[in-house]
């Protein structure tokens, strides 16, 4: 006697999940043609002189430097859609933009107006911000966000600017990098974000440690804006932004290593001691030797972070962090090598070597700390703390 068998329902094949896409870290033909025209311009219009004696004065951005840039070649625009006058490319571009900056050492806001408020506007998706982001792309206006530049992705966002009615805003905001040299600030209040004329704000210098990133304190007294989105939508934006500041921050990061590297290793070959050029004692060999696999490896780390948030990725957000917390030691490093090794004259005010330095350790604190972003790479990997 057989046994009945059981009727069984009759499943649906489920269709594999597609892989995901393979992180390109390379440079595109574009991109290098992209790289060789900011650096053109930067080898022309940013000597290491001419920064040194830009810094002295209380206006370290020079229009002369930012109009081709922005408007002549386009890098302004960048992050902006055709649609909106922009060009319609990718963080991976502004990365390569960033890159040369940081190569420069550049006094230019570009961070903080092609980047972080552009990135905001675009956030907003509104009616309102369309003016203001053709403004941005075109390279006529700067706009900078009314946001401590200490201020990092995943931190909460500060609640300092209150509105008293009818985008009338009151309120102070430290630490504001590049207001100096903005046109528009972008305020996030308790009832939204807002366009505020920046010579509507008082605007107060603070001394910098990176004085070609200049850092101001922004008092709004009963200071008149223009609505662009809602709380919410705002603070979506602003989040957004800084996770893309972040990521597009190892590229500058990239930049000052691969400049203090270069630099390091072209002095220390034409250095020399007991008959002998420095770069030949075995010492040092090793020290560059590492110097160079650690820009390497920085390198990687920067390429994918602009690769993930060009493509979309869903993991952006692990990949910035781990590019934060790695590039951010890396420049720091490099450029304090570079001021070793140079020897006396690393130690001069002539010697643009001390701008790195000062650039990468103003950068370890920008958009959040490496400790910080180490922090985000274990809750993302869900390992506990110790």
């Amino acid at each position: 006697m057989t046994t009945p068998r059981t009727p069984t329902t009759p499943t649906t094949p489920t269709t594999p999940a597609a892989p995901p896409a393979p992180v390109d870290l390379l440079y595109s033909e574009a991109e290098e043609e992209l790289r060789t025209a900011v650096r053109s311009l930067l080898e022309a219009r940013c000597t290491p002189a001419g920064v040194l004696a830009r810094i002295e004065t209380d206006r370290p951005h020079d229009p002369a430097l930012w109009r081709p840039l922005a408007a002549g070649i386009g890098a302004a625009g960048l992050l902006v859609p055709e649609k909106l006058g922009g060009q319609g490319a990718s963080h991976r571009e502004a990365a390569v933009v960033l890159e040369e900056l940081g190569r420069a050492v550049a006094p230019a806001p570009y961070l903080t107006s092609a980047v972080l408020a552009t990135e905001i506007l675009l956030g907003c998706d509104t009616e309102d911000a369309a003016p203001l982001l053709r403004e941005l792309a075109s390279g006529r206006q700067v706009c900078v966000p009314a946001v401590p530049l200490t201020l990092a992705p995943g931190a909460p966002l500060p609640s300092a600017v209150h509105d008293s009615g009818g985008g009338t805003l009151t309120g102070t905001v430290t630490s504001v990098a590049d207001a100096v040299a903005a046109d528009v600030l972008l305020v996030l209040a308790d009832t939204g974000l807002y366009a505020v004329p920046a010579a509507s704000a008082g605007i107060t210098a603070q001394v910098p440690l990176d004085l070609t990133r200049p850092l101001a304190t922004v008092t709004l007294d009963a200071a008149p804006g223009t609505r662009l989105a809602d709380p919410a939508t705002a603070r979506a934006a602003v989040a957004g932004a800084l996770l893309s500041g972040a990521g597009l921050l190892a590229s500058e990061q990239l930049g000052i290593a691969e400049w203090c590297l270069t630099e390091t290793t072209g002095y220390l070959r034409v250095r020399h001691q007991f008959n002998r050029p420095v770069g030949s004692f075995q010492a040092l060999k090793h020290r560059l030797a590492r110097l160079w696999l650690d820009v390497a490896s920085a390198r990687a780390a920067a390429r994918a972070a602009a690769d993930a948030l060009a493509t979309q990725s869903p993991d952006a957000p692990l990949t910035v962090a781990v590019a934060q917390a790695y590039c951010s030691g890396v420049a720091v490093r490099a450029a304090e090598e570079c001021v070793q090794l140079h020897g006396g004259i690393g130690m001069t005010w002539e010697h643009p070597a001390h701008l790195y330095l000062k650039r990468a350790k103003a950068d370890s604190l920008a958009l959040g700390t490496a400790g910080h972003h180490r922090g985000l790479v274990a809750d993302f990997a869900e390992l506990p703390a110790p």
